[in-house]
């Protein structure tokens, strides 16, 4: 009797197992698929940097101080480099002394928010809106006299588009 039941348990942890794994395969596509912008991992590899492509479809981050777009401080827009959406203005860009290019305003609706639970602690990652593309994350403590948000980004996941005169 006692084997039988211990049968059922481990019959009953399988399948629970496997329709979690099935869940989150739907999940996956789903959260990919809602994007207008959908590419397989080698055409990203082909447009992408192998350091682009780790930030960008990998959830990476380039080390602090290293990125082009840090101290950059020209006037114009951001664009997201996987899929060319313009994300940020150039007036919205400030020096925060983190290491990163940091906005305390996107441009409305061109970024996606979703919480992230990575190295044990809550923060809010955002995504370009139109490819999914990792960027950052945004904090709470921007500048209090504009947003107070600090959009910290990535400079491999930006391009620059000058203003022209």
């Amino acid at each position: 009797m006692n084997k039988f039941i211990i049968y059922l348990f481990v019959l009953f942890l399988v399948s629970c197992k496997t329709d979690a794994q099935n869940n989150s395969k739907i999940k996956q596509k789903s959260e990919t698929m809602k994007y207008n912008v959908n590419k397989s991992e080698s055409e990203w590899k082909d447009i992408l940097s192998p350091a682009q492509f780790h930030v960008i479809r990998e959830k990476g981050t380039e080390r602090p101080g290293t990125g082009a777009y840090n101290l950059h401080f020209k006037e114009g827009n951001y664009a997201c480099a996987g899929c060319g959406t313009l994300l940020f203005e150039s007036n919205n860009k400030y020096e925060s002394h983190c290491g990163w290019p940091s906005f305390d305003e996107a441009i409305e609706g061109t970024v996606e928010y979703k919480e992230d639970v990575s190295l044990s602690r809550i923060r809010t990652e955002i995504l370009c809106a139109n490819c999914g593309g990792h960027l950052g994350h945004v904090f709470d403590d921007g500048p209090q006299e504009t947003t107070g948000k600090r959009f910290c980004v990535n400079s491999l996941s930006l391009d620059f588009k000058e203003k022209k005169e």
